[in-house]
């Protein structure tokens, strides 16, 4: 079977015979990462997973048994728009670009390439979650959330490969050399060089980490360059399950939290073998404001360039009525003197800010189904997020400390108040002790409530993981 066979697409691979010979000398590589660097077992097990054949509302969900190193990881561009636009900036209104336009050339290869380093690095991050794996339920989703950050790699590969000749070939060859993790060859973004050790992580990586690559993909969406904004248009569909994994995840532990509590004369869930939520808080204020950082600076020259040539949009560009945003301007809270003053930003300067107030209010949505289990269970607590100046080693508030309401302190207090706040080595070794495999169709970990529903109607029960 030639290579344009295995690797579903619709970009016509069988007809680019230079693609096709540059993607055959790649993908052998990338086997060999996945082996090295994928999960660490399970290999040649048959999972229950979701595989993209085609970008029809049929064809990218099939859903069948197969290895993992198998799967079909295919090439996929959302369907192409007659005439489509440029959506914003200083061409808005011009015809997108078809090829790489020559003048942008380097800045839309970073932007390829910084996306694409997120997509193997979580993969990485995630290898030894199988051996710990609260269910056969979440050991299936970890997977499918890996597979599917595989095809993301994929697909940014294809457009190295396609539109960026030798040096876009050299770039796809980086992204199978760095780890995760690695002092040497680290990941680009530092929140994806953080360790993943237990699943309360994995699942609060997959809540705010993954939103976070949501709105970088919505961003993207928008881009000039119409191959990126067709691929992430089409990442977007299973980026959407990522989320899922991650919010009905902490949703899972959340309830379970409550259970115990009700069953604890001190209301001590921790006492009960399971994972308290005063950390289940320290863990969302440590995602989350490593997550804000990813957004990049709030004042950025760097975002006003991508958004002012093309490169990058606005979330729901076409729900903005000025989309040049030359005259505009952004309210923030900005560093005067170490304190947090209001001041008025050019709005190009301030996209990053923008896409990130997008991303804090729809986290807020998330937290607030939490909050309504929390209530209904008759437990006094309530989840919150950080004010985004918190725990912050990016932008305009790294190097300042902030309480996690946002008031600002000293050094000295932060480090006092740390284990207040995030997670300490012994709530880290706490739910690391919890970790045990449970892997009896049906059955699940202590710390955590069953699903609501198995994985495309079948029920919790079902055999997800078959056993070589």
């Amino acid at each position: 079977m030639q290579l344009f066979e295995k690797i579903p697409n619709n970009v016509n691979l069988s007809q680019n015979k230079q693609l096709v010979r540059a993607l055959e000398k790649w993908q052998p590589n990338y086997l060999k990462w996945w082996k090295e660097a994928g999960p660490s077992d399970f290999q040649e097990d048959l999972i229950y997973l979701r595989t993209a054949i085609s970008v029809d509302s049929a064809g990218w969900a099939q859903f069948d048994y197969v290895k993992m190193p198998d799967y079909r990881w295919g090439i996929f561009l959302a369907p192409p728009e007659h005439s489509r636009q440029i959506p914003s900036g200083d061409l808005y209104g011009k015809p997108a670009w078809q090829e790489v336009p020559g003048e942008h050339r380097n800045a839309l290869r970073r932007v390829i390439v910084t996306q694409g380093d997120t997509e193997p690095a979580s993969v990485e991050q995630q290898r030894l979650l199988s051996n710990s794996a609260p269910s056969m339920y979440d050991c299936r989703n970890l997977f499918q959330v890996n597979v599917e950050e595989g095809r993301h790699l994929w697909a940014m590969v294809y457009l190295l490969h396609c539109y960026f000749g030798r040096d876009g070939r050299e770039e796809a060859e980086a992204l199978l050399a760095r780890r995760s993790g690695d002092q040497d060859r680290p990941r680009i973004l530092s929140t994806f060089n953080e360790p993943i050790e237990d699943w309360l992580s994995f699942f609060m990586f997959t809540m705010f980490t993954d939103r976070d690559g949501k709105y970088q993909l919505l961003a993207l969406a928008q881009s000039g360059f119409d191959p990126l904004s067709r691929t992430t248009r089409f990442m977007l569909t299973e980026e959407a399950h990522h989320m899922f994994v991650g919010e009905t995840g902490v949703g899972r532990v959340v309830k379970r939290a409550c259970e115990l509590m009700k069953q604890d004369v001190n209301e001590d869930a921790r006492a009960q073998g399971g994972i308290d939520l005063p950390t289940l808080q320290k863990y969302v204020n440590f995602w989350y404001s490593s997550s804000l950082d990813l957004f990049g600076g709030e004042i950025s020259s760097n975002a006003a360039d991508y958004f002012a040539s093309g490169l990058k949009g606005r979330d729901r560009e076409e729900s903005y009525s000025d989309h040049v945003a030359l005259v505009g301007t952004y309210e923030m809270k900005v560093m005067d003197n170490g304190v947090p003053v209001s001041r008025e930003i050019p709005l190009r300067n301030a996209m990053n800010e923008v896409l990130r107030d997008e991303y804090i209010r729809d986290n807020e949505r998330g937290v607030a189904r939490w909050n309504k289990t929390i209530r209904e269970s008759g437990v006094s607590f309530e989840i919150k997020l950080p004010d985004r100046k918190f725990n912050r080693k990016m932008g305009i508030y790294s190097g300042y400390f902030f309480d996690p309401g946002g008031r600002p302190i000293t050094e000295a207090e932060f480090v006092a108040c740390r284990g207040e706040w995030l997670p300490s080595e012994a709530d880290r070794a706490h739910v690391m002790n919890l970790m045990q495999p449970v892997l009896e169709p049906g059955k699940m970990a202590h710390w955590i409530a069953p699903p609501l529903r198995g994985i495309h109607g079948k029920p919790i029960e079902f055999e997800y993981v078959r056993r070589a």
